[in-house]
């Protein structure tokens, strides 16, 4: 049976946690382990014989995608893939029944819908057995995680043989569940009923504050406004046939900048350990501590040690014995002679001197925050050199974030660099 994807993009006008690099790129394009982050679902979602189509929906321009469309187009020959323009910021509910027209085009029994901020091994398969043993009407991807995170995601209360979901929370104030929301779902076609559903409910709540407010003709458009999360899940744990997978894989979100650097170590990791001949993948070696991804344009001096959680970027260039470690460098970046980077984010034509540190502090996959606290003041723990900026040789940075095209020719730590 035929299944279709919707991968759930966002827009401009959202992705403020991600600056200071959404600035130059958004952040489902932005790559982690070597490739975009749209691109490891993809991957996924290729590997699933029963998938031929996955539509992109947000609110970006239609410009943004060109170029990667056609890249995807070579890259996954057995995938059709487009992008769906909303008109306006629709919801992640109000997007997919604002196209539900070109969702449901070929009648495909089943709809795999991914949040594209999600990083996670996509146990896709999985998700699709249960959804055939349990005759499902939806399954959610489900993974644990520590009680005191629990509660910046939604929550799960699940029957513990059978599996189904009993109860769902977005962001609850109490604790309700650590099992939560890995933003993966599997739906069949009555997801539209309950979405239309939950429209007409809005409307009818809403239609004299609308018309008093805004006037008749915007009514229908307030009702389009949805949110898969808070309007949608909460009714499907009001019925029967909602089923939630947990993983056993990793998981993590891509919300802010920082959180780019986990993901980009899970992600590497998979790869070592699936593919340990794929291209730009290094050898394990003296200098080289695995997993680390260097694009075939870039260079770095043999006597450069780098890794573990590596990626360096097209034309990047790293220079005598310098040290890199838990980081990403984007294209045309340089890290000259004997100078370290350590969980980091070297941002498009960064440029670091001879001697210099740009370093943050550790953090590991299984923290969902990238907030550390530094002589009492909340700081990112990831250091994030945006675009174009310039460290003088001898310069330490420490813990903070450079807005882009600044000159850092003094040590700084814990600062955000407007």
């Amino acid at each position: 049976m035929s299944s279709k994807c919707v991968i759930l993009v966002g827009g401009g006008t959202r992705g403020t946690r991600f600056r200071p690099l959404s600035l130059d790129i958004p952040k489902v394009l932005f790559p982690v382990a070597g490739r975009p982050i749209l691109s490891h679902a993809l991957s996924a979602l290729a590997a699933v014989s029963s998938i031929k189509e996955v539509l992109l929906i947000g609110f970006y321009d239609d410009s943004v995608f060109k170029d990667f469309l056609t890249e995807s187009a070579r890259e996954f020959p057995g995938l059709s893939i487009k992008y769906l323009r909303e008109y306006r910021a629709l919801g992640t509910a109000g997007g997919l029944y604002h196209f539900r027209d070109a969702i449901l085009k070929g009648n495909p029994y089943r709809l795999f819908v991914i949040h594209a901020d999600v990083c996670c091994s996509f146990p896709l398969e999985e998700m699709l057995k249960m959804f055939e043993d349990k005759e499902a009407k939806a399954v959610i991807l489900g993974t644990r995680v520590d009680v005191a995170s629990a509660s910046n995601f939604g929550c799960i209360v699940s029957e513990p043989t059978t599996k189904k979901v009993l109860h769902y929370v977005e962001k609850p104030e109490t604790y309700i569940s650590n099992l939560i929301n890995g933003g993966v779902y599997l739906f069949d076609r009555s997801i539209f009923d309950v979405i239309g559903a939950a429209r007409t409910a809005r409307l009818e709540d809403s239609l004299a504050m609308v018309e008093e407010q805004l006037g008749e003709d915007d009514g229908d458009d307030v009702t389009e406004t949805l949110r898969l999360e808070q309007d949608i899940l909460v009714r499907l744990a009001q019925a029967d046939g909602f089923y939630v997978y947990e993983t056993r894989g990793f998981w993590r979100q891509i919300k802010t900048a920082g959180s780019a650097v986990p993901a980009n170590s899970l992600y590497l990791q998979k790869l070592f350990q699936t593919d340990i001949d794929a291209p730009g993948l290094a050898r394990a070696s003296a200098q080289i501590v695995p997993p680390v991804f260097i694009d075939p344009t870039a260079s770095v001096d043999p006597t450069a040690k780098l890794g573990p959680n590596v990626s360096i970027g097209p034309r990047a260039r790293v220079g005598p014995g310098a040290r890199i470690k838990e980081a990403i460098l984007l294209e045309d970046t340089e890290v000259k002679h004997d100078a370290c980077v350590l969980y980091s984010i070297l941002a498009r034509g960064v440029k670091v001197g001879a001697w210099a540190r740009v370093e943050g502090s550790p953090i590991t996959p299984a923290q969902h925050s990238t907030v550390v606290l530094k002589n009492g003041v909340r700081v990112q723990s990831v250091a994030i050199l945006a675009s174009g900026v310039s460290v003088k040789d001898e310069v330490r940075i420490e813990n903070c974030v450079v807005l882009p095209h600044k000159d850092i020719t003094s040590d700084v730590e814990n600062e955000i660099i407007m």
